[in-house]
Protein backbone atom coordinates (compact mmCIF):
# COMPACT_ATOMS: atom_id res chain seq x y z
CA UNK A 1 0.00 0.00 0.00
CA UNK A 2 1.45 3.24 -0.94
CA UNK A 3 1.75 5.80 1.88
CA UNK A 4 3.11 9.03 1.56
CA UNK A 5 5.51 9.18 4.99
CA UNK A 6 7.57 6.00 4.21
CA UNK A 7 8.24 7.86 0.65
CA UNK A 8 9.40 10.79 2.15
CA UNK A 9 11.82 8.75 4.49
CA UNK A 10 13.28 6.71 2.29
CA UNK A 11 14.24 9.83 0.16
CA UNK A 12 15.68 11.58 3.18
CA UNK A 13 17.63 8.26 3.83
CA UNK A 14 19.06 8.29 0.59
CA UNK A 15 19.53 12.26 0.56
CA UNK A 16 21.58 11.11 3.19
CA UNK A 17 24.06 7.81 2.30
CA UNK A 18 24.57 10.40 -0.76
CA UNK A 19 25.39 13.23 1.54
CA UNK A 20 27.81 11.18 3.51
CA UNK A 21 29.55 9.78 1.03
CA UNK A 22 29.88 12.42 -1.88
CA UNK A 23 33.49 14.12 -2.47
CA UNK A 24 35.45 10.98 -1.02
CA UNK A 25 37.29 10.05 -4.18
CA UNK A 26 39.84 8.03 -3.54
CA UNK A 27 42.96 7.52 -5.74
CA UNK A 28 45.12 9.59 -7.86
CA UNK A 29 44.68 12.86 -8.07
CA UNK A 30 46.26 16.18 -10.67
CA UNK A 31 45.66 19.43 -10.37
CA UNK A 32 47.26 22.94 -10.66
CA UNK A 33 46.32 26.16 -8.72
CA UNK A 34 46.85 29.96 -9.25
CA UNK A 35 46.91 32.62 -6.46
CA UNK A 36 48.50 35.16 -4.88
CA UNK A 37 52.15 35.24 -2.98
CA UNK A 38 52.93 37.37 -0.37
CA UNK A 39 56.70 37.59 1.05
CA UNK A 40 59.16 39.08 3.34
CA UNK A 41 62.78 38.43 1.78
CA UNK A 42 65.70 39.27 4.59
CA UNK A 43 68.38 41.79 3.81
CA UNK A 44 71.20 40.94 2.03
CA UNK A 45 74.82 42.27 0.65
CA UNK A 46 72.51 44.05 -1.65
CA UNK A 47 69.50 45.07 -0.57
CA UNK A 48 67.18 45.93 2.61
CA UNK A 49 64.09 43.27 3.76
CA UNK A 50 61.86 43.21 0.52
CA UNK A 51 58.00 42.87 1.34
CA UNK A 52 55.91 42.25 -1.53
CA UNK A 53 53.05 40.55 -3.48
CA UNK A 54 52.94 39.24 -6.81
CA UNK A 55 51.03 36.59 -8.69
CA UNK A 56 52.30 32.74 -8.41
CA UNK A 57 51.36 29.05 -9.39
CA UNK A 58 51.84 25.46 -8.74
CA UNK A 59 50.63 21.54 -10.13
CA UNK A 60 50.44 19.10 -7.99
CA UNK A 61 50.25 15.74 -8.13
CA UNK A 62 48.87 13.31 -4.55
CA UNK A 63 47.10 9.75 -4.02
CA UNK A 64 43.91 10.07 -1.61
CA UNK A 65 44.09 6.29 0.45
CA UNK A 66 39.85 6.84 1.66
CA UNK A 67 40.47 4.48 4.62
CA UNK A 68 37.65 6.34 6.13
CA UNK A 69 34.16 7.18 4.91
CA UNK A 70 34.22 11.37 5.61
CA UNK A 71 37.81 11.51 6.29
CA UNK A 72 40.78 12.08 3.35
CA UNK A 73 44.44 11.09 4.56
CA UNK A 74 46.48 11.36 1.55
CA UNK A 75 50.30 12.08 0.37
CA UNK A 76 50.71 15.08 -2.15
CA UNK A 77 54.00 16.61 -4.06
CA UNK A 78 53.70 19.94 -6.23
CA UNK A 79 56.10 22.29 -7.70
CA UNK A 80 55.28 26.01 -6.79
CA UNK A 81 56.39 28.78 -8.69
CA UNK A 82 56.08 31.86 -6.09
CA UNK A 83 56.65 34.49 -9.14
CA UNK A 84 58.93 37.43 -9.37
CA UNK A 85 59.15 40.12 -6.56
CA UNK A 86 60.83 43.37 -7.80
CA UNK A 87 61.77 46.88 -6.13
CA UNK A 88 63.61 49.77 -7.42
CA UNK A 89 66.49 51.18 -5.33
CA UNK A 90 68.47 54.16 -6.94
CA UNK A 91 67.37 53.72 -10.53
CA UNK A 92 67.80 49.99 -10.35
CA UNK A 93 65.53 47.02 -10.38
CA UNK A 94 66.09 44.23 -7.96
CA UNK A 95 64.06 40.70 -8.97
CA UNK A 96 63.50 37.81 -6.67
CA UNK A 97 62.59 34.57 -7.83
CA UNK A 98 61.71 31.75 -6.05
CA UNK A 99 60.76 28.23 -6.94
CA UNK A 100 59.83 24.75 -4.63
CA UNK A 101 59.57 21.00 -5.04
CA UNK A 102 57.13 20.16 -1.47
CA UNK A 103 55.65 16.80 -0.24
CA UNK A 104 52.97 16.99 1.79
CA UNK A 105 50.98 14.37 4.13
CA UNK A 106 47.30 15.84 4.27
CA UNK A 107 44.42 15.18 6.64
CA UNK A 108 40.95 16.05 5.78
CA UNK A 109 37.13 15.78 6.50
CA UNK A 110 34.45 15.98 3.97
CA UNK A 111 30.48 16.81 5.35
CA UNK A 112 29.07 16.00 1.79
CA UNK A 113 30.68 17.46 -1.09
CA UNK A 114 32.40 20.51 0.51
CA UNK A 115 35.65 19.17 2.20
CA UNK A 116 38.18 20.87 4.79
CA UNK A 117 41.89 19.79 4.83
CA UNK A 118 45.45 20.58 6.77
CA UNK A 119 48.67 19.77 5.48
CA UNK A 120 52.02 19.41 6.71
CA UNK A 121 55.06 18.88 4.58
CA UNK A 122 58.79 19.42 3.22
CA UNK A 123 59.94 22.01 1.09
CA UNK A 124 63.12 21.88 -0.85
CA UNK A 125 63.31 26.05 -1.99
CA UNK A 126 65.41 27.16 -4.88
CA UNK A 127 65.95 31.25 -4.55
CA UNK A 128 67.72 33.77 -6.93
CA UNK A 129 68.37 37.64 -6.23
CA UNK A 130 69.46 39.79 -8.78
CA UNK A 131 70.29 43.33 -9.59
CA UNK A 132 68.86 43.91 -13.24
CA UNK A 133 71.68 44.41 -15.92
CA UNK A 134 74.53 43.46 -13.35
CA UNK A 135 75.46 39.82 -13.64
CA UNK A 136 78.01 39.95 -10.60
CA UNK A 137 75.32 41.37 -8.73
CA UNK A 138 73.06 38.08 -7.67
CA UNK A 139 72.44 35.78 -5.07
CA UNK A 140 71.75 32.34 -4.97
CA UNK A 141 70.46 30.15 -2.17
CA UNK A 142 68.66 27.19 -1.65
CA UNK A 143 67.21 25.05 1.40
CA UNK A 144 65.05 22.48 3.03
CA UNK A 145 62.46 23.56 5.46
CA UNK A 146 59.39 22.57 6.89
CA UNK A 147 55.56 24.20 5.59
CA UNK A 148 51.86 23.88 6.05
CA UNK A 149 48.75 25.01 5.09
CA UNK A 150 44.94 25.13 5.17
CA UNK A 151 42.13 24.43 2.46
CA UNK A 152 38.86 23.82 1.36
CA UNK A 153 37.65 22.06 -1.14
CA UNK A 154 33.69 21.53 -3.06
CA UNK A 155 34.13 17.95 -4.80
CA UNK A 156 32.08 17.60 -8.26
CA UNK A 157 32.14 14.08 -9.11
CA UNK A 158 35.77 13.20 -9.49
CA UNK A 159 36.47 17.18 -10.04
CA UNK A 160 37.37 19.35 -7.11
CA UNK A 161 37.40 23.03 -6.23
CA UNK A 162 40.01 24.23 -4.17
CA UNK A 163 41.04 27.26 -2.04
CA UNK A 164 44.33 26.97 -0.15
CA UNK A 165 46.52 28.94 2.21
CA UNK A 166 49.96 27.80 2.46
CA UNK A 167 52.64 29.04 4.65
CA UNK A 168 56.65 28.64 3.87
CA UNK A 169 59.36 29.88 6.20
CA UNK A 170 62.40 29.29 4.24
CA UNK A 171 66.21 31.01 5.24
CA UNK A 172 66.14 34.24 4.42
CA UNK A 173 62.06 34.77 3.36
CA UNK A 174 58.95 33.88 4.87
CA UNK A 175 56.59 33.22 2.14
CA UNK A 176 52.42 32.38 1.89
CA UNK A 177 50.35 31.77 -0.71
CA UNK A 178 46.58 32.10 -1.58
CA UNK A 179 45.49 30.16 -3.78
CA UNK A 180 42.39 29.05 -5.97
CA UNK A 181 42.46 25.76 -8.61
CA UNK A 182 41.18 22.45 -9.10
CA UNK A 183 41.79 18.98 -9.15
CA UNK A 184 40.99 15.96 -10.75
CA UNK A 185 40.38 11.93 -9.39
CA UNK A 186 41.41 9.34 -11.75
Amino acid sequence: MFNPKNVFFGAVLAGFSTFAFAGSDTGMYLGGSLGMTSSTIAATEYTNEMDDDYTGYKVFAGYNFGLVPMIDLAVEASYVDFGTAAIEIVNSEIESETTAWDVYGLAGFNTGPIGFFGKVGLASWESELQLQGIEAARADNSGSDLTYGVGAKIQLMSVAIRAEYEYFDFEHAEMDMISIGAAITF
